[in-house]
C-alpha cells in the first residue's frame, strides 16, 4: 500500500485516517476510504518538508530529532509547525480530505 512512503518509516500501525480523523475530530468513516488517495492528496497540497514533519509530529518524534533533521532551532521548528498546522486547518485541504461526506450530501440538478 504505502510501504515506501514517509508514512510507514514513522507509523506502523496507524493509518493516515486515523491520524487525520484525529486531527479534525470527526469520525474516520467521514475520511477518504482509499489510503493512496488520502496520502496522494496530503503529498499535493503539502511540501516535502511539511508532509515530513506532520508524518514525525504524528508519530511523537522528539523535538530535538526533527531539529537534527530539518536542521532548526527550537523557534523555527515551532513556526514551521505553525505554519503546517494553520495549512491543515484551511479549507482547501480540509474539504477534500473529507470529500466522502460532501460528495453523499451533494444536491442534483432536475
Amino acid at each position: 500500500m504505502l510501504e515506501n512512503s514517509v508514512w510507514k518509516q514513522y507509523h506502523q500501525d496507524l493509518t493516515i485516517r486515523d491520524v487525520i480523523s484525529k486531527f479534525y475530530e470527526v469520525d474516520p468513516t467521514m475520511i477518504i476510504d482509499d489510503e493512496k488517495e488520502l496520502y496522494a492528496l496530503l503529498k499535493r497540497k503539502l511540501t516535502k518538508k511539511e508532509l515530513r514533519l506532520f508524518t514525525m509530529d504524528s508519530a511523537n518524534v522528539s523535538d530535538e530529532e526533527m531539529m537534527k533533521f530539518f536542521e532548526v532551532n527550537s523557534e523555527e521548528l515551532a513556526v514551521m509547525k505553525d505554519k503546517l498546522y494553520k495549512k491543515m486547518r484551511q479549507d482547501k485541504l480540509r474539504y477534500p480530505v473529507r470529500m466522502k461526506q460532501f460528495s453523499e450530501n451533494r444536491y442534483v440538478e432536475e
